[in-house]
């Protein structure tokens, strides 16, 4: 049995069934036979571009659980300004006297006056400087902290949604190399874990080759071909790991150069699954190299500082892009 440091062989081969079922990523015949933009971006993100949705559909909260922080951030804070300017000019359209109080030339002229009222009805602060005169405004007051506390409690769930949401914080190596591997050469990534009190388990990592090839009848359409691995999956992932795909008489690498996946618009996609420790849930990463990524007759440098202080094993994370020509 192999350990975790050494190279184990490889295990059955699949069958033509098999090589058919998974050359259907679901990209569709469409993309299959046209696209020539890339599938899978560094990132993970695909690019695709769903149109034909009314507005509304496209208002989905689940939609902000994916976007930066500091888009989420400002989204937030834009819309918290902008209700409370909208309910500002209903106080101001309703004249001068439906706001009242001590305190109503404290804010300054009326859409000021009404726009920090209105601040505090959304926030259910209220100081009691000023409040609401007339039925129309009080009206506005009942309908702005409904509206207030909805939103609040939106914009809560989602924060929380956000830190509480598992997902894979992994690093890619920047480029992919093409190596020495036993008698024969070697299609290498390598990743590690960014985050450094959380475990990921049982990774599993799917790497795919795609190309335009001639079909037999003249016409150049997509293929997908699952690379078989030195080892697919880790049960422990505290370290770096390299992904090894051997180059041999089976790959659809062999014999290919740069030119010719450049030619082929050849793509490598990376599927990685693991069950993250903290959660207990399943967790996904994704990338893709493309020919102009990837490093040819190199090998990877190695990323260990030995032992520290401490007696731990040192890993030098940010070596992981380092390589180095043979």
């Amino acid at each position: 049995m192999p350990t975790p440091f050494e190279p184990s062989p490889l295990g059955p081969r699949q069958t033509a069934e098999e090589q058919a079922r998974d050359r259907d990523l679901g990209f569709g015949s469409v993309v299959s036979r046209d696209s020539r933009a890339r599938l899978l971006n560094r990132d993970g993100t695909f690019n695709v571009i769903r149109s034909g949705l009314r507005w509304l559909e496209m208002l989905e909260p689940h939609e902000l659980l994916h976007i930066s922080w500091p888009k989420f951030i400002g989204l937030i804070v834009w819309t918290y300004l902008l209700l409370n300017v909208i309910f500002a000019a209903f106080y101001v359209a309703f004249g001068p006297d439906d706001l009242v109080g001590s305190g109503a030339q404290m804010l300054g002229g009326r859409l000021g006056q009404a726009f920090f009222f209105s601040i505090q009805t959304f926030a259910t602060i209220g100081y009691g400087q000023i409040g609401p005169n007339g039925l129309a405004a009080n009206t506005i007051v009942t309908v702005e902290a409904l509206v207030g506390m909805m939103y609040q409690a939106l914009a809560t769930g989602l924060l929380f949604a956000r830190f509480a949401r598992p997902t894979a914080s992994i690093l890619f190596s920047r480029h992919a190399i093409v190596a020495p591997y036993a008698d024969i050469q070697s299609l290498q990534f390598r990743i590690a874990n960014r985050r450094r009190r959380n475990e990921i388990v049982q990774l599993e990592a799917q790497v795919l080759y795609t190309a335009f090839e001639n079909n037999g009848e003249g016409r150049l359409v997509r293929r997908y071909r699952l690379l078989p691995l030195e080892r697919n999956k880790v049960t422990f992932f505290p370290l770096t790991w390299t992904i090894v795909h051997p180059i041999d008489e089976h790959s659809p690498l062999v014999g290919k150069s740069r030119a010719d996946l450049e030619r082929e618009q050849a793509e490598i996609l990376v599927l990685l699954t693991g069950v993250d420790e903290t959660y207990e849930q399943a967790v996904h990463a994704r990338t893709s190299y493309r020919a102009d990524e990837i490093v040819w007759n190199a090998r990877f440098q190695s990323v260990y500082r030995g032992e520290s202080p401490s007696h731990l094993l040192s890993v030098d994370v940010s070596r992981l892009n380092d390589v180095e020509q043979v």
